[in-house]
């Protein structure tokens, strides 16, 4: 297989990333923008020693499972890699992934339950973070980075987010042009507007609009105040966050609120939360509710049991379980997430939970040292998934269940292996899509103590 060559192919399977794959000569070649049983015509342009890409020349035979995308930035974005293909197939693949996860990386063989997928596949997000540049002409733009890159493919309305987040951008970006507002250059630490970040309610509907700026421009932002307020009268909240280091990391330490509240307020599973810009809030807020009944339900609370919650955010999981638990204690390593917590628990009148500051794993041992024994461990640790020492720990406090909430299966699988080469076995898996369209999918994962 040399490149420029052009070979007739059938797409046999698709990837997380939404590239089909195909086989020439036993070489798996992958093909963008390609549905599993395509057969295309395409365009060998990179051979590796073992695999290879291609691009499509001509679709000669649809896949039945392939559908119009209905984003007209799907191809240049890569952020919903799944666009191209009817849902129903999406839902399959991602099912698919979670227990590949599981039995190749983790070689664990538990019950896979049948995947929760959305009501929505659009307009779903509570939350949008657009990166600020300038195009080769001096004039603002954002959008999202290209996949792999930190190219700004410029988006004016993103189907996965509000109509009202498109409104507030434009006014925004349209402020900072007149106002001579530099955008962030990240190559050189200059500029000024680094990132536009956004949050709404899903059943709130109010609104908070924060500024990542590289410096203290409160004074010309003041006149940006009216021009949101005005056209966008669900905004509770504007922030201005200060973020002088160079990196990547969208937020910095310190946040002036320019108008309205420092926070904003929604309702999960009933209960009502205060979100901060710090804070970690899932983005699927009714895809959430589903996530977080089948962890409540995993946990197996008669109302006696005392519970951990592990990398807590805003205590959403925890709270969503206090009123079937002895008690609550949430761990969290964001100060901002913790008091919002905190206040979460007051503002809903729940008097059976405790929210502390520090990392998930010095914690848990240090709980495990002072033989403070929960009976049901939950984590939704990040995308790394728990260090070993949050492990050893969850084995030292020898809880009788441990619930698991992981956006990235492969870690979770690693980590459930971990768990069971100790005193634990892996129970079931329920996969719940939270992020439709993309190649995201979460799991929750019930383990139980080995009764010797």
């Amino acid at each position: 297989m040399q490149k420029n060559e052009i070979y007739t192919v059938k797409i046999d399977d698709l990837t997380a990333e939404g590239s089909g794959v195909c086989h020439i000569d036993g070489m798996a070649v992958f093909v963008p923008d390609t549905a599993t049983g395509d057969t295309a015509e395409i365009k060998i342009v990179k051979v590796l020693k073992n695999y290879g890409f291609g691009i499509v020349q001509r679709l000669i035979e649809p896949s039945p499972d392939r559908t119009e995308s209905d984003c007209i930035y799907s191809r240049q974005c890569g952020g919903c890699t799944f666009r191209h293909i009817s849902y129903e197939k999406e839902l399959e693949i991602k099912a698919k992934m979670v227990k590949d996860a599981f039995e190749r990386i983790g070689k664990l063989s538990p019950e896979f339950l049948p995947i929760i997928g959305g009501e929505n596949r659009i307009r779903y997000r509570n939350k949008a973070q657009y990166p600020v540049a300038c195009d080769k002409n001096g004039k603002l733009l954002c959008g999202f980075y290209a996949k792999r890159s930190h190219h700004i493919v410029p988006v004016k309305d993103c189907l996965l987010q509000p109509e009202s987040f498109k409104k507030a951008v434009d006014i925004i970006i349209s402020y900072a042009q007149e106002k001579k507002i530099s955008a962030y250059n990240e190559t050189s630490n200059t500029g000024m507007l680094r990132h536009i970040y956004i949050r709404e309610g899903y059943h709130s509907g109010e609104m908070m609009v924060c500024l990542v700026v590289r410096k203290n421009i409160e004074r010309e932002l003041r006149g940006l105040i009216p021009r949101l307020t005005s056209s966008l009268l669900k905004i509770k909240s504007i922030v201005m966050n200060i973020n002088p280091k160079q990196t990547n990391v969208i937020l910095g330490s310190k946040n002036v609120t320019l108008w309205g509240s420092d926070t904003i307020t929604d309702i999960m599973c009933g209960n009502v939360v205060e979100i901060s810009p710090m804070s970690f809030y899932q983005v699927n807020t009714s895809q959430a509710e589903k996530l977080y009944g089948v962890a409540k339900d995993f946990a197996g609370l008669t109302g006696k049991e005392r519970l951990l919650d592990l990398y807590c955010g805003a205590g959403t999981i925890g709270l969503s379980m206090a009123d079937r638990a002895g008690s609550v204690l949430g761990v969290e390593v964001i100060p901002e997430a913790v008091q919002n917590a905190s206040e979460n628990a007051k503002r809903n009148g729940i008097e059976n939970a405790e929210f502390i500051c520090g990392d998930a794993g010095d914690v848990a041992a240090k709980l495990a040292d002072d033989n403070m024994l929960p009976d049901v461990i939950v984590a939704d640790p990040p995308r790394k998934g728990c260090d070993i020492q949050t492990i050893d720990s969850i084995c030292k406090m020898n809880p009788d269940r441990v619930v698991m909430v992981s956006c990235n299966p492969a870690t979770a699988a690693r980590d459930c292996a971990i768990l069971c080469q100790r005193q634990y076995q892996i129970v079931k898996v329920q996969p719940v899509d939270l992020f439709p369209g993309t190649g995201h999918v979460e799991c929750v994962v019930l383990m139980s103590k080995v009764q010797k």
